[in-house]
């Protein structure tokens, strides 16, 4: 964890990008940043390991090889407890917040439910972050300033990537816990890949990403129980080109889920998916641009 002073003087997010740009893939970390506000600090009624159980700890760093490879890495800094860009923009909860929310807010959606909307109400395992409730103005605020031009810059960069390659991939990176309450941890695969049950993404793709982990001694599943969150399916548009996959990967090859810190798992998790990511790299561009008989195929 890093305390910050705010998200004026400190970058919210950034990109790192490749001299040039040779694959027709964008790698993105939304949920790993470890950057914390003090006054967002000072309102939550959690201490400093418990803010920090939705976090995608070391995540960016997993796959930052990417970047050598020629292809670019956007990452957040903010924390996912602070503000989620893997939701819709509006997906607030009236009862967190003191003063009216705009007409155009989703209140209603499953995900707001279950405290975890676009300002969460809880972390990971459903503790509630703050001591009372928070000004509305305090959460449209974070959404103009961070959550907008995030998305902003990751329109951007796959539009960029589309114009150059005439498909791009997004691949969404993030980290699960290695078991639920109640269930049997040995249950939980290794990685979890996600394309909205085949909405976001040409199936080539994502099985050739199976395979590849499956080829590497790891257990796959796919969108069960994680099928992708907004960002997949925002931005997975196979009919035009572009793809989108969410990547989750268990926490127990690589790190102690109390502690946040990095086993002895870390680097040869990061050896794996550094070669994972250069085989899915090859997928030949070719696959990824829509015809109308692969449309029809699939």
């Amino acid at each position: 964890m890093r305390v910050v002073a705010d998200f004026v003087t400190e970058a919210p997010f950034e990109v790192t990008a490749p001299a040039d740009q040779t694959q027709a893939f964008v790698f993105n970390s939304p949920h790993s940043g470890n950057a914390y506000p003090v006054s967002f600090l000072e309102a939550s009624r959690l201490d400093s390991r418990r803010i920090r159980l939705s976090e995608d700890a070391h995540v960016d760093r997993l796959f930052d090889h990417v970047v050598q490879r020629g292809a670019p890495l956007v990452r957040a800094h903010f924390p996912r407890a602070y503000l989620d860009v893997n939701r819709e923009p509006y997906e607030l909860d009236p009862k967190m917040f003191a003063g009216r929310l705009p007409s155009y807010a989703n209140i209603r959606s499953i995900r707001v439910a279950g405290g975890l909307g676009t300002i969460a109400r809880v972390v990971a395992e459903a503790e509630e972050i703050y001591h009372g409730p928070i000004a509305v103005e305090e959460a449209l605020d974070r959404i103009e300033a961070i959550y907008k031009p995030y998305h902003a810059l990751l329109r951007r960069v796959l539009a960029q990537t589309h114009v150059r390659f005439g498909a791009a991939v997004l691949i969404d990176c993030h980290s699960m816990p290695s078991n639920v309450r109640g269930q049997d941890p040995r249950t939980r695969a290794d990685f979890v890949l996600g394309d909205r049950y085949g909405t976001a993404a040409c199936r080539g793709l994502v099985e050739h990403a199976a395979d590849l982990l499956t080829d590497l001694g790891y257990t796959v599943a796919v969108n069960k129980p994680y099928a992708g969150g907004f960002i997949t399916e925002h931005y997975g548009r196979p009919a035009k080109g572009l793809h989108a996959l969410q990547i989750e990967v268990n926490r127990g090859l690589y790190m102690d889920e109390r502690s946040f810190q990095e086993t002895a798992g870390f680097l040869s998790l990061k050896a794996d998916i550094a070669r994972f990511a250069n085989a899915l790299m090859d997928y030949p561009v070719s696959a990824l641009v829509p015809t109308p008989s692969r449309l029809a195929a699939e």
